[in-house]
């Protein structure tokens, strides 16, 4: 495998986007356009934030394809093009914020410039570093945020029609309201850790080596996890003070309950994320407790678990055995547990940040089960209204946690009300209008999850016993049987039927209202049908059958789908009226005490959500 490698260096993000050099990087025009959502450009920005200079992001393959060492270096990038573009993002948002600042600084023009040519290459007017991939006009929106960012000039460049609606665009305008609310100082720190970051780069001469190293590297083991490092350290250390007649417990045994840890959370990154949220849980016991670091973040964990064992390693072994017992309910909810159903729905709404309250909870008030579940069908509104407000932000959820441990710890009367008072005070919690506005925007786009969650929730309101429908099965591929349907279908070709249906036979505008109203909760439903047949007629997918003459279309019985199944035809006016009847049964689904939905205006007057 080796030999197919011309060269793997470690690389700064500094040296990979050096505003001295002439490489260019392609993504080749038949890969797929940028495809990051939200989360993950969250996460990114977030790890960079919260970790210390040099963090490391990874590897990218690339395909040299200079042949002439006088010309320009040329890499075709094969994997990594994702990560790269949301970098060159960052930078393009901090150039655009640097020129609203009015600084007289030599440095800060330097660094201006030098972010100038990180995106473009240095002394050749117009051309860009990043070239992206054409699909979807990705490389056009990448042209026109380096425009408007006034990096790239091309005087006969015209802006891409719709270019707010696309996922490119979007993601820069999120990255640049970040960086917007960051100081003057905060955001130099924030460029040094983009600058130092590190990536291995790794160059092969062909398409052949670049695939075979592609496919090997993503079917290998990972390298050692931080779990595999601090095992390592707990057993040497159990089997060191055993030999001194200092443990009771020998290597064998310790292994053992190290497999108990493992089996009660069998995926690695869920084992990283349990080893930081024990920490942040239980740091206020003194057994626990370790001055230097006040939260445990990726780049720290293991220095705090070496500093851990060292102090008592028989009692951090046993206590993680055991709190691996309880988060192993949170993260594989089984029938059988008396509060299945919320934690069922705590998994599914993605509110993993609450699970380090949750450890300490459980942990200290194991016995109170009609207090804990309070406590989850709260945080499943609490993070349903998270996700789809993005409010409070990712960044301060570690924080808010812990904070409430502290103040649980000072307070002898925990109770429900004193958790729910405490997480909805408005810097921590979305009000009834913030979270209304949000859901009668495109919250497919939004947040694909929490979409999929809300139409369950509704849909479940509605069941019985007898009308019970597991939604959240999943096939053999562990794909949902149950999927998320848009009704007027998504995609770059409209049928010719919906363009009549929709637009009255106009394919621009029928474009138009595609790309305005697609996304929205009215246009959105849940079927068990062929996904790849969501562009038959509307007729068609309401009364669609299986083999077996079943109603599998619009007339399947779901809630959901029982207007649908009376209509002849689906018109943009349909989509506005079933998104304000949706949201308004979402808003009584997760309306939390104090709040009325009755008092929620639906006015949407400035073009937002439903017209």
């Amino acid at each position: 495998m080796p030999s197919l490698i011309n060269s793997a260096n470690a690389r700064t993000i500094s040296e990979i986007f050096n505003p001295d050099s002439k490489v260019k990087y392609i993504i080749p025009k038949y890969q797929r356009e940028y495809a990051w959502k939200r989360e993950q450009v969250e996460q990114l920005l977030n790890d960079l934030l919260e970790n210390q200079e040099g963090y490391f992001l990874g590897t990218i393959l690339c395909v040299n394809k200079t042949t002439d060492t006088l010309e320009e270096n040329v890499l075709e990038i094969i994997d990594g093009q994702q990560r790269l573009t949301t970098i060159s993002l960052f930078y393009a948002a901090i150039y655009k914020r640097y020129s609203e600042i009015d600084k007289d600084d030599d440095e800060f023009k330097a660094e201006k410039v030098n972010l100038k040519n990180r995106l473009m290459v240095k002394s050749k007017k117009n051309e860009i570093k990043l070239v992206l991939s054409s699909q979807n006009n990705n490389f056009e929106d990448y042209k026109a945020i380096l425009n408007e960012v006034g990096v790239y000039n091309d005087p006969a460049f015209k802006k891409p029609p719709n270019l707010g609606n696309r996922r490119l665009y979007k993601t820069y305008n999120y990255i640049l309201k970040r960086i917007s609310s960051m100081s003057d100082d905060g955001i130099k720190s924030f460029l040094d850790k983009i600058n130092s970051a590190v990536i291995v780069k790794i160059e092969v001469s062909n398409y052949s080596d670049a695939y075979t190293l592609f496919e090997s590297l993503n079917n290998r083991g990972l390298p050692l996890s931080a779990m595999d490092l601090i095992k390592n350290k707990l057993l040497s250390e159990i089997d060191k003070r055993h030999k001194m007649g200092k443990s009771s417990i020998d290597m064998n045994d310790a292994f053992e309950l190290w497999k108990k840890i493992t089996e009660n959370i069998e995926d690695h990154n869920l084992q990283e994320r349990f080893l930081r949220q024990y920490y942040n849980a239980f740091r206020c016991n003194d057994k626990i407790k370790i001055k230097k670091y006040p939260r445990a973040t990726k780049s720290v964990l293991i220095k705090i678990y070496e500093q851990l064992i060292e102090k008592n390693p028989e009692f951090i072994l046993t206590d993680l055995v055991n709190k691996s017992a309880i988060y192993s309910r949170f993260i594989s909810p089984t029938p059988q547990d008396e509060i299945y159903h919320a934690l069922l729905d705590l998994l599914h709404v993605g509110a993993a940040p609450s699970y380090t309250l949750l450890l300490y909870l459980f942990s200290k008030y194991k016995e109170d089960t009609n207090f804990l579940k309070d406590v989850i069908e709260f945080l499943v509104k609490y993070f349903v209204r998270r996700n789809i407000t993005d409010f409070p932000p990712t960044r301060d959820l570690d924080r808010i946690f812990m904070n409430l441990i502290d103040a649980c710890e000072k307070n002898r009367n925990v109770d429900a009300k004193f958790i729910i008072s405490y997480l909805t005070k408005p810097e921590r919690f979305a009000d009834i209008e913030k979270f209304k506005n949000k859901l009668l925007g495109d919250i497919y786009t939004d947040n694909t999850a929490m979409a999929r969650f809300i139409l369950c929730k509704i849909e479940e309101n509605h069941m019985t016993k007898e009308t019970w429908k597991d939604l959240w099965i999943r096939d053999k591929n562990n794909k949902y049987v149950w999927t998320i349907e848009h009704i007027f279908p998504e995609g770059q070709s409209i049928p010719k039927d919906w363009v009549q249906m929709i637009a009255n036979g106009d394919e621009k505008r029928a474009k138009e209202l595609q790309e305005k109203y697609v996304h929205k909760l009215g246009n959105l439903t849940l079927t068990a049908y062929n996904p790849n047949l969501s562009n038959f007629t509307f007729i068609k997918k309401r009364d669609r059958r299986d083999e077996r003459g079943n109603y599998i279309g619009y007339k399947n019985g779901l809630y959901l789908n029982k207007n649908l199944a009376e209509k002849d035809k689906w018109t943009i006016l349909d989509i506005e009226e079933r998104t304000k009847e949706l949201v308004k049964e979402a808003l009584e689904i997760f309306v939390v005490e104090g709040e009325n939905v009755d008092d929620i205006k639906f006015d949407c007057s400035n073009g937002e959500g439903v017209e």
